[in-house]
C-alpha cells in the first residue's frame, strides 16, 4: 500500500459540533488494522479535546493548537515545538477586553470579530506573532508555526514521508499541511477555497467524508496519488498536456536501442524527483549514473557497493542513492539486487522512501530466462520500479506483467510494442509514426488510451551544456584534441566534443586504445573541456583494463552525450 498514514483534523472534519460519531470511530480502526498510522491534526488544545473525545488513543501522534505542541497518546508525552504566549501580549489582551480569551501551552484563541484588537496589540507591543483564521475562530501563534510544520514533527518521529501521508480537512487553517501531504481530500462540508486546492474532493460531509475517504485507501484506489502536483513529467502531447508518471502507480518500462536517449531521460525524471521531494534508489550496472546531482553514488568499476552502507543511507531522510554495479559479474549483480530489494522494501513499508526505484539495464538483474536467476522471483517480489532496457522480451514476464506504462524511444517503437504486448497477453498497439530524436511513444495500460507521440522533458544538467562551445564551438588548433595513434599514423583533429565523438567512432581500434591507455582523454577533459565531472568518469574507463576497444569507446560516448546531449548519440 503506497500511503502509509491518515492526516485528519478534528472539527468540521472527523467531528461535528465537537462530536466524532461511532461509524467514524469504527473506520479509523479498520484503517488502523490495515496497519496505517493515524495523525489528528487539531487546533484545540489538549486539555479541551481529550475529556470529549476519549478515543484519541487510537491517534500514534496528535498534533495541538495548530500545530504548536505534539502529544504521543501511548505515553502520555506532549511536546512544545513552539514558544508559550508572552505573559504581556495575555495581559493587553485583557486590557483590551478580548473575549472570549483562551490561553494554551501555546496558542491564543479568540473569535471573530475581536482579531482587529488582537492585531492592534502585536503591533503596539512589536511581537514576531501571527493570526490565523479558522471558520470565526482566531488563532495567535508564533510566525512560522502552523499545522503543516506541527505535521512534519511528527512524521519525523513516525519516520514517514509526508508523500505517502493522506490528509483530510474542511478550513483556512488546514491549508498547510493539506498540500504538504501525498494527497488532499476536503469533506463535503469544506470551504470552496479548501475544496478547490483538493485534490479529492469527498461526497460525504464531517464523518461520513472521512469513511469514504478511508473505504477508498482500503479498496486499494492507488489513483489517489495520482495527482498534478506528486506527477513526474515525462514530455507532452502534440495538444500540450503534460504527461506524468504517479509514485502509486505500477512499473514503468522504458525500451529502446542503445544511444537513443533512455538514460538521458531517466536524468530528466531524477531532476523532477528532486524538485518535488521524492526520494530514488538507481541500481546502475555501468556506471552510467555516477555524476548525476543530488545523489549519492556507492561503488566503482573496480569495487562494489557495500549493502551495509547502502542499507544505511536508505534509512536516512532525503538521500538518493545510485548503487553503481560495474565491478560485480552478472550472477553477483543478480544477488545485490535480491539483497537490496528485500532491504528497499522493508524500508518503504515503514517510511514509503524511495519513492521511486530505477533499474537500469534491467534484463540484467530480472532475466526472462529463469536459468539466469539465481532464484526466480515470485511476482509479489518484484518492485514497482522504472525498468529501462533495450528489448521488452529480455526481461522475465512476472516483472513486465506489473507493468502499468510503456514508453518506448527510437525507430523500432512499433516492433517493440509488439513483443511486449504479446509476452503480456495484449493486442500489439499500432502507433502513427515512429519517435524521433527528442521524442518518444507513450502507452498507458491503466486508462486504456492508444499510445501517443510526446515530446520528452530533457535533462537541465545536460541541456545547460548543451550549446556550449566545447560542445559545438571550436576550441582552437592549439587546444584541439589530435587522434594520431602509435608511430604518429594519423592527425585526426577534433575541435569540440561533437567532432571527437565522430572521430572516436571511426578510428581504428590501436589508435584508440594508445590514447585510452595514455589518460589522454581525460586529461583533454580536465585541462581543455573543463568539465571535471566528465573528465573522472573517462578516467575510471581509462583505468579499466578488462574494457576492450568497443566497450571503452561506448562508456565514453555516453558520459559525453549525458552531459552534452549530443545529436550523435
Amino acid at each position: 500500500m503506497y500511503f502509509l498514514a491518515l492526516a485528519a483534523d478534528y472539527d468540521g472534519t472527523i467531528a461535528k459540533n465537537g462530536i466524532v460519531q461511532p461509524e467514524t470511530v469504527a473506520a479509523l480502526r479498520r484503517l488502523k488494522a490495515a496497519g496505517l498510522k493515524l495523525i489528528l491534526v487539531t487546533g484545540r488544545e489538549l486539555r479541551e479535546l481529550e475529556p470529549i473525545f476519549p478515543e484519541i488513543t487510537l491517534f500514534d501522534r496528535v498534533i495541538a493548537e495548530n500545530g504548536a505542541t505534539l502529544y504521543d497518546p501511548s505515553n502520555g508525552r506532549e511536546r512544545l515545538l513552539a514558544s508559550p504566549p508572552p505573559a504581556v501580549f495575555v495581559t493587553r489582551l485583557r486590557e483590551l477586553e478580548v473575549e472570549p480569551l483562551s490561553v494554551g501551552r501555546c496558542v491564543v484563541a479568540t473569535w471573530e470579530p475581536c482579531q482587529l484588537r488582537v492585531l492592534s496589540a502585536i503591533q503596539e507591543l512589536g511581537l514576531d506573532l501571527q493570526i490565523i483564521f479558522n471558520k470565526g475562530a482566531v488563532m495567535v501563534m508564533p510566525a512560522g508555526v502552523n499545522k503543516a510544520t506541527g505535521l512534519s514533527a511528527a512524521l519525523r518521529e513516525l519516520d514517514i514521508s509526508a508523500h505517502n501521508v493522506v490528509a483530510v480537512g474542511d478550513a483556512e487553517n488546514d491549508h498547510a499541511f493539506l498540500q504538504a501531504c501525498g494527497c488532499a481530500a476536503a469533506v463535503a462540508n469544506a470551504l470552496p477555497a479548501v475544496k478547490e486546492r483538493a485534490d479529492i474532493r469527498l461526497a460525504g460531509d464531517h464523518g461520513a467524508g472521512v469513511i469514504e475517504l478511508i473505504e477508498n485507501i482500503l479498496a486499494g484506489e492507488m489513483d489517489l496519488g495520482c495527482t498534478a502536483r506528486n506527477g513526474v513529467g515525462v514530455g507532452w502531447t502534440r495538444e500540450g498536456r503534460q504527461v506524468c508518471l504517479a509514485p502509486s502507480g505500477g512499473s514503468v518500462l522504458i525500451i529502446g536501442p542503445s544511444g537513443c536517449g533512455k538514460s538521458t531521460m531517466a536524468t530528466a525524471l531524477t531532476e523532477q524527483m528532486v524538485d518535488k521531494g521524492f526520494e530514488f534508489c538507481i541500481l546502475d550496472p555501468e556506471g552510467d549514473y555516477v555524476d548525476l546531482l543530488h545523489a549519492v553514488p556507492i561503488g566503482s568499476p573496480n569495487v562494489p557497493p557495500d549493502p551495509a552502507q547502502a542499507l544505511k543511507l536508505l534509512n536516512e531522510a532525503g538521500v538518493n542513492l545510485v548503487l553503481n554495479t560495474q565491478s560485480l559479474d552478472p550472477t553477483e549483480r543478480r544477488r545485490l539486487f535480491s539483497t537490496m530489494l528485500l532491504q528497499t522494501a522493508r524500508v518503504r513499508a515503514r517510511s514509503g522512501r524511495p519513492q521511486w526505484l530505477i533499474i537500469d539495464e534491467a534484463h540484467q538483474v530480472l532475466p526472462a530466462t529463469e536459468g539466469a536467476a539465481a532464484e526466480p522471483l515470485a511476482h509479489r517480489d518484484i518492485p514497482v520500479a522504472i525498468l529501462i532496457t533495450m528489448h521488452p522480451e529480455t526481461i522475465c514476464p512476472n516483472a513486465l506483467n506489473m507493468v502499468e506504462t510503456v514508453i518506448a524511444l527510437g525507430d523500432e517503437s512499433q516492433a517493440a510494442l509488439a513483443r511486449f504486448a504479446a509476452i503480456t497477453g495484449r493486442t500489439a498497439p499500432a502507433i502513427a509514426a515512429a519517435p524521433q530524436r527528442g521524442q518518444a511513444v507513450h502507452w498507458s495500460l491503466k486508462t486504456g488510451d492508444k499510445p501517443q507521440l510526446i515530446s520528452i522533458v530533457s535533462p537541465a544538467q545536460i541541456h545547460k551544456r548543451h550549446a556550449g562551445k566545447y560542445a559545438v564551438g571550436d576550441v582552437g588548433p592549439w587546444r584541439s584534441f589530435y587522434f594520431r595513434g602509435p608511430g604518429l599514423k594519423h592527425n585526426c583533429k577534433a575541435e569540440n566534443l561533437y567532432k571527437f565523438l565522430e572521430i572516436a567512432h571511426n578510428i581504428d581500434d590501436p589508435t584508440w586504445d594508445y590514447h585510452l591507455r595514455a589518460g589522454d582523454y581525460s586529461a583533454w577533459f580536465r585541462h581543455v573541456i573543463r568539465d571535471e565531472r566528465l573528465a573522472a568518469s573517462a578516467a575510471r574507463v581509462e583505468a579499466d583494463l578488462t574494457l576492450d576497444s568497443v566497450e571503452s569507446r561506448r562508456r565514453i560516448r555516453k558520459a559525453i552525450c549525458r552531459r552534452y546531449a549530443a545529436p550523435c548519440c
